[in-house]
């Protein structure tokens, strides 16, 4: 189980970086299309009915070392919430009663 975890996380970061390198790459070649790209890919949120969110201020942060970190670390952290039938339960984060943020397993202890 801890190898396998070990592979596919070895997996999602190869995809990551290939994702990143090829937004990248993209960008430098067309930056235009890339970015007719993203604003159409984000058409399908509500997001785009407030005024004040334009392109220019999130759009040059996509590709850039943060985003491949946030996108890295929610993809690994995925990976660690799957439950698989007759497999342990993820750890996933809960809040108490009293409003304390916990992990699932701090109930089960």
């Amino acid at each position: 189980l801890w190898l396998w975890l070990r592979l596919q996380r070895l997996w999602v970061l190869l995809q990551v970086v290939g994702h990143v390198l090829m937004g990248k790459l993209m960008k430098m070649l067309s930056p235009d299309r890339m970015k007719q790209h993203i604003l159409g890919m984000g058409q399908k949120s509500s997001i785009f009915q407030n005024p004040n969110f334009k392109y220019e201020n999130w759009g040059p942060t996509f590709f850039t070392l943060p985003y491949f970190l946030f996108v890295l670390r929610v993809r690994w952290q995925r990976l660690e919430d799957q439950a698989l039938q007759g497999g342990p339960a993820p750890d996933c984060p809960v809040v108490s009663l009293r409003g304390q943020p916990r992990r699932l397993w701090d109930f089960m202890h």
